[in-house]
């Protein structure tokens, strides 16, 4: 698939969605697509996956205005109601996101309604965590507002990336040891290449590993020496949760077969490494 296959496709998929804008790129071979959420293009890439085609996604962002000189941004009005013994929960949430709360009350015996006024970046990738701390019990609505003067840089994600620092295939005992590291998102046998991202890591930083390595076998043999190999479940990407997680120097590699997280730049020794994100 060429890159002038994509751009038909997706200048074919602008004509005929009216909310959707399909631009060229600052780079060779990439392009600025427009749209209503990051729902919506994920699911115009799955779609374009199921036809085919591969290609790269950046991180997804919200487009300002420049205004007598001062950029704005979008913002929207949250509405929540959760129960009660989550709110402390939903507050910090929001309050890290850029968050003003407007008004609380209560609703019924034992739930909450909070609103709040928060930017749009601020809401990128926060249905799916609002839903997961919540254990689904809470409702979430949003409505745009308005537009308000741009509110400064947001922690996008706390934690680093478990990045493979070689070519190869995931191995049982290689995985078992990098669970304590973190959360997996690749299983067994799985086939990985350098700059790959296979997890996320439990600290800011990003951490290279080897996740082909194999147990070396010795002569020597020790009753209860050999560990029993237990793996935790790996978590499955879809293209929409790829996107809500990934940051500025990462990508989404979607094809046919499969979903895959990547560094922006493969090669380890000339990647930055990633700092701890501070919030301003």
């Amino acid at each position: 698939v060429t890159s002038r296959q994509v751009r038909e496709r997706l200048l074919k998929e602008a004509q005929r969605n009216i909310s959707m804008r399909v631009e060229e790129g600052d780079e060779a071979d990439s392009f600025m697509v427009y749209g209503r959420g990051e729902l919506m293009l994920a699911i115009l890439a799955e779609t374009m996956r199921r036809e085919g085609y591969e290609f790269a996604l950046g991180m997804p962002e919200v487009v300002v205005r420049e205004i007598d000189g001062k950029k704005y941004e979008p913002v929207e009005t949250v509405v929540v109601d959760v129960p009660q013994h989550h709110v402390g929960t939903v507050t910090q949430l929001l309050g890290d996101r850029r968050g003003v709360m407007g008004k609380m009350s209560p609703l019924g015996t034992n739930r909450s309604r909070i609103e709040y006024r928060v930017p749009s970046r601020g809401l990128i990738g926060f249905r799916s965590l609002f839903m997961t701390e919540t254990r689904g019990e809470g409702l979430l609505n949003t409505m745009f507002e308005g537009w308000d003067p741009y509110a400064g840089p947001l922690l996008r994600r706390k934690n680093g990336a478990i990045v493979s620092d070689r070519k190869g295939v995931t191995t049982p005992y290689a995985l078992f040891n990098l669970q304590p590291r973190g959360k997996l998102c690749v299983g067994t046998a799985a086939k990985v290449y350098e700059g790959m991202i296979v997890g996320e890591h439990n600290r800011p930083s990003d951490l290279d590993v080897n996740c082909t390595r194999e147990k070396k076998l010795t002569n020597i043999r020790a009753a209860g020496k050999d560990e029993n190999v237990i793996l935790t479940p790996h978590k499955e990407l879809t293209i929409e949760n790829a996107l809500d997680w990934i940051d500025q120097d990462e990508l989404v590699e979607v094809t046919p077969d499969a979903v895959r997280v990547r560094k922006a730049i493969l090669q380890c020794n000339r990647r930055p490494k990633r700092e701890a994100p501070k919030k301003a």
